[in-house]
Order: C-alpha cells, then sequence, then structure tokens
C-alpha cells in the first residue's frame, strides 16, 4: 500500500470520525431537547386535561389550618405518571416543568423526576425533585443561580405551593442520599417541617457530584384565588 493511500484511507476515517463527532453533539445539545420540550409540554397538557375533567390529587391543608369540610386524602402518586406543574422564576417567565413520579431514567426525559421515598407535596416532610442539569431540556441547567429567597411555586391543580429558598446551592456527592431525609442534616432545619429539596448533576456537564437546594413552605392557596404573588413578581 502506498503512502499516498495510507494518508488519504486515514484523512477519510478523521472525516468519518468528525461527522459522527459533530452528529453526537447535535444530538445532545439540541435534538434530545427538541425531544425533552415535546415530552413535557405533553406531560403538561396532559395535567390540565384532567384538572378541567377535576381528576387531582386533593390538596394538603396549610400548615396551622384546617379545610371545611376536611377533603378526602390524596391519591397516591402512579409511577411514570406527572402530578403537578413547577416554577421557578429565577429561571425565567416561560420556566415550567412537569413533575412525574419517581427518578428513572426515562422519567427525567420527559420532566423532573419525584423522589418516591420522600414526602407528597406539601406534606410534612421533604418533598424531593431531581433533573438534568444538561441534556433533555437542560430544565436545571441555571441551578448555582438559586438564592436564599428564591420562590419555588407548585400546582398539583387544586393549590399553588410557594416554597421559598434557604440555602445557595450545596455540592455533595451521589452517595450523600441523607440530602433527601425529612429533616437533611446539612439544610440548616432544625426539626420537622414541610420542606422541599432540589438535586442536579455537577458538573455542568457531568455527573461525580451533585448540587442541592433546600427551601422550606411559605404559602398555600386554592388556584381559584388565582396565580400566587410570586409568579407576578
Amino acid at each position: 500500500m502506498s503512502v499516498r493511500l495510507v494518508v488519504r484511507t486515514f484523512s477519510e476515517l478523521c472525516i468519518t470520525v468528525g461527522t459522527l463527532i459533530v452528529l453526537f453533539v447535535v444530538y445532545v445539545l439540541f435534538w434530545t431537547g427538541v425531544k425533552a420540550a415535546g415530552a413535557s409540554d405533553g406531560q403538561i397538557d396532559r395535567l390540565q386535561e384532567e384538572w378541567s375533567q377535576g381528576t387531582v390529587a386533593s390538596p394538603v391543608p396549610a400548615p396551622g389550618r384546617t379545610t371545611t369540610p376536611v377533603p378526602p386524602a390524596p391519591k397516591a402518586y402512579e409511577d411514570g405518571k406527572p402530578f403537578a406543574v413547577m416554577y421557578i422564576p429565577r429561571f425565567g417567565r416561560s420556566w415550567d416543568w412537569p413533575v412525574l413520579e419517581g427518578t428513572t431514567t426515562g422519567t427525567l426525559k420527559r420532566g423532573l423526576g419525584h423522589y418516591a421515598s420522600t414526602t407528597a407535596l406539601g406534606g410534612t416532610g421533604n418533598f424531593s425533585v431531581a433533573g438534568h442539569r444538561r441534556t433533555y431540556g437542560d430544565p436545571f441547567k441555571d441551578f448555582p443561580q438559586l438564592r436564599p429567597g428564591d420562590a419555588v411555586v407548585l400546582t398539583d391543580g387544586t393549590t399553588w405551593f410557594t416554597y421559598r429558598i434557604d440555602n445557595e446551592p450545596y455540592r455533595t456527592v451521589p452517595s450523600d442520599v441523607g440530602v433527601i431525609d425529612p429533616v437533611p442534616g446539612k439544610s440548616g432545619f432544625d426539626g420537622p417541617g414541610r420542606y422541599l429539596t432540589l438535586t442536579t448533576c455537577d458538573p455542568e456537564w457531568g455527573s461525580s457530584h451533585r448540587l442541592v437546594a433546600w427551601a422550606h413552605l411559605d404559602a398555600m392557596q386554592p388556584v381559584t384565588d388565582g396565580k400566587p404573588e410570586a409568579l407576578h413578581s
């Protein structure tokens, strides 16, 4: 085989590999985002249809309050199914993502995932949610921008739940499962309450660590009262 043929073959191989790399980058940066946008919009549409028909979980009574009459117990969340929508004003007015039950790979491709071992939305304990930092729509791309006092608002179709961030994102390792305990040891919370934990990967394009933000339930109101103040500011 001549040197010229070897060089040409090697060049063609490099071009082929380069093309594959470019296609992979396009897939990761663009196509997974397109798929996630369609999937998450579909989950929200599904929820809104259910809510319009009245087939939603009952609200959790607000701290220190009772409802009259007392509502029936909330129905259990179904694995892989959406049950709420989350809004984080810090991430922009158009930022809204469905929350689904479970944190499997397939679930997180369609939205945010609720750790099934943690409490229900608005309940006493630690309602914990995971989301991708990058790929599949990049829902938590701006996670490091979260600051104390930021609002995290969720609705289950009957109630608005407004949580307030208590700390700047905390960096830890994936094995630190205590971050979603009912009272996370490093959260600064000093006893039982109604908490929220958000988790995502770190660094931005890796998964060697986790970023964690903790919040407390600040307010609740029925959806019939309109959107909470946090979504108007």
